[in-house]
């Protein structure tokens, strides 16, 4: 698997060379995909992961854990030369997740990722990554998912941009239902998922490195969000299931986010889905809503 570290490091050297070189700007994604074969967890992240989710470590592998274990193969796509947006301050805007079946610690993987859908969006350009986890053999699709991104301030020539009315330029007013739970995150959350899933993106780790990129604070990964929501609702999961999240507005740390998570169950009380909205507890404004479903929307 590609080392993230080093990915980062690529980053940050491409982004230095560009701002010397002032080329044209590339308006086209790669046409290839990444793969890489004979992946396999690491137990001890796995465990670390599971723990920081509140929850026990199983032999099962956690969905947000899958994307994590992924993320190397869908960020060398994002690395390479001609790939047309930045990968620092890059924005995530959305996870749409099918997870088809169980994955055991000890399955080994193939894990596929490309790029789709570059489109402008009114704050620059959007993109899409999608990742694919298979079998070694690679005939079984076990877990896909698609994550939207936005390189704010970048504007690529020739993409259309939304007009207001389509684009949602207007905040939604919120009123804040009452909250099933609340999470009270410090300042190191950001380094402790770092530690567990080797996104050591700097506007996580401290204020000092997220200040470098432009924010006031140092912020919580959206992925940690997701995976620890997730792993919340509907316990125990169906083999297959699906969860979207869509982020709104980052959480700067330290900081209290409050959750509402409503569940719909079947006749005999078995559990269907669950749609969760989560809000600043002082501010109310909006961090991240979603869902989880039973059953996937892909085959």
């Amino acid at each position: 698997m590609p080392s993230l570290s080093k990915l980062y490091l690529n980053a940050a050297a491409a982004a230095a060379v560009q701002r010397l070189v002032r080329s044209a700007p590339v308006v086209a994604l790669p046409t290839r995909a990444l793969e890489v074969r004979g992946v396999t967890a690491d137990l001890s992240k796995l465990t670390a992961f599971a723990h920081l989710m509140g929850k026990p470590a199983r032999d099962v592998l956690p969905s947000g854990y899958i994307h994590a274990l992924a993320f190397p193969v869908a960020m060398s796509v994002m690395v390479q030369e001609d790939f047309p947006l930045p990968l620092l301050g890059m924005i995530h805007l959305r996870n749409q997740v099918d997870h088809h079946a169980p994955i055991s610690f000890t399955d080994v993987l193939t894990i596929r990722s490309w790029a789709r859908n570059l489109a402008g969006h009114r704050a620059g350009t959007q993109v899409q990554l999608v990742v694919e986890v298979r079998n070694n053999e690679g005939t079984a699709l076990l877990w896909r998912g698609v994550s939207t991104y936005l390189a704010k301030g970048i504007y690529l020539p020739g993409l259309d941009k939304p007009s207001p009315q389509t684009a949602g330029t207007r905040r939604e007013e919120f009123s804040p239902p009452q909250p099933t739970a609340q999470w009270k995150l410090g300042v190191d959350t950001g380094r402790a998922y770092a530690a567990v899933s080797g996104d050591f993106n700097p506007i996580h780790l401290s204020v000092l490195s997220a200040k470098a990129l432009g924010l006031r604070r140092s912020i919580a990964h959206g992925m940690y969000a997701a995976s620890r929501v997730v792993s919340d609702i509907g316990s125990p999961k169906p083999d297959a299931f699906s969860w979207d999240i869509s982020f709104e507005s980052p959480i700067f740390l330290p900081a209290t986010v409050s959750l509402h998570i409503s569940d719909t169950l079947a006749g005999d009380g078995g559990w269907l889905g669950s749609e969760f909205t989560a809000w600043n507890a002082r501010s109310t404004r909006v961090h991240f809503r979603g869902s989880v479903t039973a059953g996937t929307t892909q085959p």
